[in-house]
């Protein structure tokens, strides 16, 4: 298991903050925050970097 942090602007929140996801083989298997099924998933600047974390 990986432990990965990202920062960042959340709209849903409306503020700055550090998401903890975990990653097991090159994939996501859980993430601090409601990635997946936020309405502001696609203009996210955490989704994106978590998004290419595990496509990388």
């Amino acid at each position: 298991m990986e432990e990965r942090f990202v920062t960042g602007y959340c709209r849903r929140i409306d503020q700055s903050r550090m998401v903890a996801a975990e990653l097991e083989n090159g994939k996501l298997t859980e993430a601090d925050c409601d990635f997946g099924s936020c309405p502001y998933e696609a203009d996210c600047p955490i989704a994106r970097e978590l998004s290419r974390m595990t496509s990388t």
